[in-house]
């Protein structure tokens, strides 16, 4: 059985879907920008992003930030 969490913002949003509505809010190359890593600057996909970010908690932390941020 889940536990409710209301009080969490991204529950229920995976990782895939808020990083695509990023991109497609901001691009790769302005989301390279606001978040300097590798995996948005150069040969940038949704794929090695997931990656990424998956293994990469403050990197992970970041996107999640910019994303509750640019829903305000």
């Amino acid at each position: 059985m889940t536990n409710p969490q209301p009080n969490n913002p991204l529950h229920g949003i995976t990782l895939e879907n808020i990083l695509t509505q990023l991109m497609e809010l901001y691009g790769w190359e302005q989301l390279g920008k606001r978040i300097p890593i590798q995996c948005f600057r150069e040969n940038p996909s949704l794929k090695s992003s997931l990656k990424f970010l998956r293994h990469t908690p403050w990197a992970r932390t970041k996107v999640e930030e910019l994303f509750l941020a640019s829903r305000k």
